[in-house]
């Protein structure tokens, strides 16, 4: 694989630091890169994905692990730029009655993005930039495209938080965890004595108070039934999300499920389960890494968030750039904001964001 310089994201936690480990064992030469984005200490703050780890040490971990290794380790402080990526992304969505997923737009935009471009800009000489995702890539020499594909181990499987990086990330990106599963990474750990060996797994994205991310934007409003007859009181739309089934402080006699926020009206309407099931769904700021523009009609299977089991569905491309996905069945809490990922078995083609459901 060409060059033997690497640029590894490192976390402090056990993945990144395996995947660190392994690359050395191949040989590689590592700098390790650590994406600061707020201060680990302060738990009244939104911290970033796969940027913290319970404990509030991670830099600490982070430089034992180095000094084992022998490896350097630059912080890079993207504080700012995450503040205003990431962060403003994910107020306006939970504003626009949505529930956004910001990990995908901070592997996008930051780690791989913006991290990089300062890491170059500071001088920093590499060939490939890795991570400890469990994902892999491949390329596809018929289309000449790079695809991903799900990391073995199917219950940790990333791909889903990766599908909008670009061909030029992809060429340029090591997954070595991509072929193991969590277990075995953990075995590596301590077969080779790693002081994260046991450490908790590492958390995505973890929120502190909504009230200090929000400030003064959150608003009590009306909880109501399909009818729009007043069931009750709601403490702000941004804390409840499409499936959601208590929190609200009604007795009804019977499970009642968010089936609609709306947020031009701040109003939480309530129905039951079988409310939720849907077929169809318009997805927006779409991104296929096969293909430049989905302009054929795709079958494949599609996954609605994260721990969803893709599900057999047709989509359709849109005279406006957006596409249609229709399931074969009907599927539970299909929600605007969360990502539409496609699969064609363990491929991922691509996706885009869920404007609203048919």
């Amino acid at each position: 694989m060409g060059g033997k310089r690497v640029l590894v994201a490192m976390s402090g936690g056990v993945d990144s630091s395996v995947a660190a480990l392994l690359l050395k064992q191949k040989g590689y030469e590592l700098t390790g890169i650590f994406m600061k984005v707020s201060d680990e200490n302060d738990r009244t703050t939104v911290t970033g994905p796969s940027c913290y780890s319970p404990g509030g040490k991670d830099i600490e971990d982070l430089k034992r692990v180095a000094e084992m290794l022998g490896i350097k380790v630059v912080i890079v402080d993207l504080s700012q730029q995450y503040n205003k990526v990431v962060l403003d992304y994910f107020r306006q969505e939970y504003l626009r009655g949505r529930t956004p997923n910001p990990c995908i737009v901070c592997n996008r935009y930051l780690k791989f993005g913006l991290l990089i471009e300062k890491a170059i800009a500071d001088g920093l000489n590499f060939d490939f930039f890795a991570t400890g995702h469990y994902v892999n890539v491949l390329y596809d020499s018929a289309h000449k495209r790079y695809r991903l594909k799900k990391g073995r181990d199917k219950e940790k499987d990333q791909s889903y938080f990766l599908f909008l990086l670009t061909q030029s990330q992809l060429s340029k990106s090591i997954f070595p965890l991509g072929n193991y599963i969590k277990t075995e990474v953990r075995e590596i750990a301590r077969r080779y004595h790693l002081p994260v060996s046991d450490k908790e797994e590492s958390q995505d994205f973890v929120l502190g108070k909504k009230d200090i991310v929000f400030g003064n934007k959150i608003e009590e409003g009306r909880v109501v039934d399909k009818e729009g007859n007043t069931l009750g009181k709601h403490k702000g739309i941004i804390y409840y999300t499409i499936g959601q089934r208590k929190g609200f402080g009604i007795g009804a006699g019977k499970p009642l499920y968010v089936v609609k926020i709306d947020a031009t009206n701040n109003k939480i309407v309530l129905g039951e389960k079988a409310d939720l099931y849907r077929k169809q769904a318009v997805v927006t700021d779409v991104h296929f890494t096969g293909v430049k523009v989905l302009t054929d009609v795709l079958r494949c299977k599609v996954k609605i968030r994260y721990k969803h089991p893709a599900a057999d569905a047709v989509v359709y491309p849109e005279k406006d750039g957006r596409v249609k996905i229709t399931f074969e069945k009907p599927q539970w809490a299909i929600t605007p904001g969360q990502a539409a990922v496609c699969y064609r078995k363990d491929v991922l083609l691509g996706g885009g964001f869920i404007e609203k459901v048919l």
